[in-house]
């Protein structure tokens, strides 16, 4: 006689085992017609599984969000049966939910082209009408290898072979087709709904191994209603049109070429962007009491093994050979172990903790060229890097200082909220579970004085300590993790750091290492697309083209461009002998914020008419008016109302 305590704390007893269906309907028929899975003691279970012991049990509706990834789960078994029925012969692999959607990947001869997908999707809807019931059945190992080889599913035999021996081998059927699936299901296809949508076709390796033979991939979308999937379909647009490769180009600010894949042609107008960040920061970091270092490019793997890094990122690493020295030398994949050596240099005392020590480290990273994309996923890059080098009872009060300085850049940047994840201690990592307890403890007390709320991020810590990480959400709803902070027992201990106590003692220094806006390259990519192209004046690469009407204008015209110089801004000329009307349709491309026509009159009048990128007004100012104006709005947010 089970009895199932519900979310609300009250208990219901039921005569024997009981299924989910059973309970739900006992509750009510609203809840009976909404509940897609039942949870039973935190464990995602089908609706139609028996209980039969006392249980804590609640119910998922299509109105929580973990609804979606069982949606999409099921919308991979809708897929898969819709293109084996499309296209008899057709071997299926693996299928699973990602974020946002869903994927399986087949085995045919021919891979499939963009053009088949309005022919699978139409099946997809026809079979999710067909209201088939998701049902669980057990096999044996050797039934269900037998079963799926006779098929001629070769993928999916081999599946089963590689399952752990003491795992229940669980198929689930749709109708008359049937798929190998630990599970939970909706109660049925016709709960995936139809806010769906089959997105594009791709190539992937059989269990990513360029050895094994190659699969073709479906990827899909799907959500709750058709609300969420119009939303994210218009989010989809606006990231095409955002795209910050499309608009790099259109600015003129880099390029990417074959001869150095995964690093950067920075141009003139991309690189004045860069250096803008570059200054802010510098600035900011010079204000909150950070000292600027600067550390080799190269480093003996000697260093990189005491330090861990060598065990866990060798594979990461450019490696170069010194032959004459015998010697391996590496490219810094990051900066902390060179940061530890400067702390070294000199007996510290604990008067000088906290030592805040900055650099824009470039690092250089092996990334597969398969996951590189853009400025945003590169293998040369730099880091907005520092080390906090302080005593374990600083680390609230320098979190406390740290978070008040990340919120006030991402401000500046047009960045008003962002949220935290606490990434606490991996499978494999650095440090006794004592040294994890004190720095998971110490970082928990710092989010609580620093009001700090975090959603917990269950294993990602970096291998030597735990760490949050500060996620932006930028205008079109896409979320990007830059800033972090993580607090270091284990480093400064394999590095030998230590300091000299007030005892007259020696001890070692807590390492916090932390970013703001991480790899420069990225959270440029993230600004061009946050504002898709229409920076505030402040960081736009070119301030203001004077353009002119008619020759006559063009002395004037150049003097005003020279003026506008002098007021520190980045003005360019244009006297070609365009129609003006073609000139501000051409640097309108090029994303100029500011365009200031000059005539006959203008010049007479020592004026000028100033357009707004995407503006069809024209205002009239004097020229020193235009000039205080614009300078204004070029001031960097740190330097306003300074004198």
């Amino acid at each position: 006689m089970p009895a199932i305590t519900l979310p609300d704390g009250s208990v219901r007893s039921f005569e024997g085992a009981v299924t989910g269906t059973t309970i739900a309907e006992a509750i009510g028929p609203g809840l009976a017609r909404a509940a897609l899975v039942m949870v039973v003691n935190g464990v995602e279970m089908d609706m139609s599984r028996e209980i039969v012991e006392d249980a804590a049990v609640k119910f998922v509706t299509r109105k929580d969000e973990a609804a979606l990834e069982l949606i999409r789960h099921d919308a991979a078994h809708v897929l898969a049966e819709a293109v084996q029925e499309l296209f008899p012969g057709t071997q299926v692999t693996i299928g699973p939910s990602i974020e946002n959607g869903f994927y399986y990947d087949f085995y045919r001869n021919e891979p499939f082209k963009p053009d088949d997908l309005p022919a699978i999707e139409a099946k997809m809807r026809e079979i999710v009408a067909r209201n088939a019931k998701f049902v669980r059945e057990v096999w044996s190992r050797d039934e269900a290898i037998e079963f799926f080889e006779a098929k001629g599913e070769r993928f999916k035999a081999e599946l089963i072979r590689d399952l752990p021996a003491d795992q229940t081998i669980t198929i689930y059927r749709q109708g008359e087709w049937l798929d190998l699936c630990r599970g939970p299901h909706l109660r049925s296809t016709s709960d995936v709904g139809t806010a769906f949508k089959l997105m594009k076709t791709a190539g992937a390796y059989w269990r990513g191994d360029s050895k094994n033979p190659m699969l073709s991939r479906i990827y899909g979308t799907a959500w709750r209603d058709q609300k969420e999937l119009d939303a994210y379909l218009h989010q989809l647009e606006e990231a095409e049109r955002r795209d910050h490769r499309k608009i790099g180009r259109e600015m003129d600010l880099f390029h990417i070429q074959e001869e150095a894949v995964g690093s950067i042609f920075w141009h003139q107008k991309g690189w004045k962007l860069y250096r803008t960040v570059e200054a802010y920061i510098r600035r900011r970091l010079e204000q909150n009491g950070y000292e600027e270092v600067r550390t080799p490019q190269l480093v003996d793997r000697k260093l990189w093994e005491n330090s861990g890094h060598w065990d866990k990122y060798r594979k990461n690493m450019f490696i170069a050979e010194v032959v004459e020295e015998e010697s391996t030398l590496a490219l810094k994949p990051m900066n902390c172990p060179c940061h530890v050596q400067i702390f070294k240099q000199g007996l510290r005392s604990y008067r000088q903790l906290p030592i805040r020590m900055a650099e824009f480290g470039a690092c250089h990273r092996y990334e597969p060229s398969g996951a590189l994309h853009g400025i945003m996923r590169v293998r040369a890059f730099t880091q907005d890097d520092a080390h906090i080098f302080c005593t374990e009872d600083q680390i609230a009060d320098e979190t406390v200082k740290f978070v008040e300085l990340l919120e006030s850049v991402y401000k500046d940047f047009g960045f008003e909220s962002f949220s935290v994840k606490f990434s606490d201690r991996p499978e494999t990592r650095a440090g006794s579970d004592e040294v994890w307890d004190r720095a998971e403890g110490a970082l928990k007390d710092a989010c609580e004085k620093a009001g700090v709320q975090y959603e917990l991020n269950p294993g990602e810590g970096a291998f030597y300590g735990p760490k949050l990480e500060f996620v932006l959400r930028d205008a079109i709803g896409r979320d990007w993790q830059c800033g972090t902070i993580q607090v270091d027992f284990v480093l400064p201990e394999r590095l030998d750091a230590e300091y000299v106590t007030s005892e007259s003692g020696r001890a070692r220094p807590v390492m916090l290492h932390r970013a703001i806006i991480g790899s420069f390259e990225r959270f440029l990519g993230i600004l061009i697309e946050q504002y898709a192209g229409r920076f505030p004046l402040w960081l736009a690469p070119t301030q203001a083209v004077v353009a002119t009407i008619v020759s006559d204008a063009d002395d004037y015209a150049a003097e005003v461009t020279e003026a506008l110089r002098k007021a520190g801004l980045a003005a360019e000329l244009d006297v070609s002998n365009q129609k003006i009307q073609a000139k501000i349709r051409e640097h309108s491309l090029h994303y100029v914020p500011n365009i200031l026509v000059v005539g006959r009159k203008e010049a007479e009048e020592r004026k000028v008419a100033l357009r707004r990128l995407g503006g069809a007004a024209q205002e009239i100012l004097g020229l020193e008016e235009a000039i205080a104006l614009l300078k204004a709005e070029a001031t960097a947010p740190d330097l306003r109302g300074a004198v």
